[in-house]
């Protein structure tokens, strides 16, 4: 289709989707989703909870040879998504190579992508897949796209400057069929959203807190928080990991902002080696800065800045910009893992609306 005949209409695929982060902000920014697909059953169980007038398949990626839905004249489609990252973080120097298969999933993605044809194509992942293997992957994305005949405009967007309230920074790679080079969008908010700001007015909670629906503890501290309740009076997923008192003795050790370095060594012993944990591990948030990122935050242990436990997973959800109507279903495991996979909503929109307004043009 000419870029000529573009209108304001447009459907989305959206692949490796997990709980659904990016699918709402495809949704928030004018996209009709239409089919998201993910292996996990437990992300796509949370995802149809969530949006229930889409297609949502549970299925490994590769045994996906044919995807039939009627898209009407005029309609522009775009393939959205970010395949697994945990290879490509440098958090994982053991599996950053060519050598993990997991590494090679991005590979589904594009031969999805050759079978569609869609107007528009929204990759994301990680930083660390501009280093991986020395850029090896990357490469092989762009090549790929631009061999099939896109336009490929691409980024390193930093969560904070679009008013998520997380220093979390994403690699973007926004293709076109029709020869459009896309602009880099502009940050969205004028200072970063700080942890304060994000989770002040969610209850106060204990360690191993097992009520998932409690009413807000007081009146929105900012613009970022009343965005994120809406017209609610309540909201879900105030579940916090049970640690044990070893742990919770570690936590009051720990100031703003400081991290394992903090804890006498007399209460790591069950350490073998202490001095590899990273700068992540037993972190706790500064209230007055935006947060570092939510990736496995029951794994790294994060802190929440006042009280002596762990992120809730609706904290972890606001600091993540998911707006306090959407439910996080399953375990608190899962929960967690749910949220820590997740684009920012609020960033996956300030891409796509850099798409829109191309196309308003």
């Amino acid at each position: 289709m000419p870029p000529s005949s573009v209108n304001k209409n447009m459907i989305g695929f959206d692949l490796f989707s997990g709980a659904g982060g990016m699918s709402l902000g495809a949704i928030a920014s004018g996209v009709e989703v239409k089919l998201a697909v993910d292996s996990d059953l437990y992300a796509t169980a949370t995802y149809q909870a969530n949006h229930p007038e889409v297609d949502v398949r549970t299925c490994d990626i590769a045994s996906i040879n044919d995807i039939s839905l009627t898209i009407p004249d005029g309609v522009q489609t775009v393939v959205f998504g970010g395949p697994p990252c945990q290879g490509f973080s440098t958090s994982n120097q053991r599996t950053r190579s060519k050598d993990n298969p997991k590494n090679w999933l991005f590979s589904h993605y594009l031969r999805i992508v050759k079978m569609l044809m869609p107007d528009w194509v929204v990759f994301e992942n990680v930083k660390g897949i501009t280093e991986t293997a020395g850029g090896f992957f990357l490469d092989e994305v762009v090549t790929s796209l631009t061999s099939t005949g896109y336009t490929v405009s691409k980024w390193v967007l930093n969560a904070a400057d679009f008013g998520v309230p997380q220093k979390r920074w994403r690699l973007f790679i926004v293709a076109s069929l029709h020869g459009h080079s896309v602009d880099q969008p502009k940050p969205t908010v004028s200072k970063p959203i700080t942890v304060h700001e994000a989770i002040g007015d969610l209850p106060i909670l204990r360690n191993g807190a097992k009520v998932s629906s409690l009413p807000y503890r007081k009146t929105a501290p900012s613009a970022y928080a009343s965005l994120m309740r809406g017209e609610l009076t309540a909201c879900s997923n105030h579940l916090v990991t049970a640690s044990n008192p070893s742990i919770l003795e570690r936590y009051r050790h720990i100031p703003n902002g400081g991290n394992w370095k903090d804890i006498p060594e007399n209460l790591m012993e069950n350490y073998a080696d202490r001095e590899r944990c990273h700068t992540g591990i037993y972190k706790r948030l500064r209230p007055n800065e935006p947060s570092i990122v939510i990736g496995n935050f029951r794994k790294n242990m994060l802190i929440h800045p006042s009280q002596t436990r762990g992120l809730s997973v609706r904290e972890a959800a606001r600091l993540q910009s998911f707006p306090d109507h959407f439910e996080f279903t399953g375990s608190i495991g899962f929960q967690q893992q749910q949220v820590g996979n997740a684009v920012p909503p609020l960033l996956a929109e300030a891409v796509f609306n850099s798409i829109r307004e191309l196309r308003k043009a």
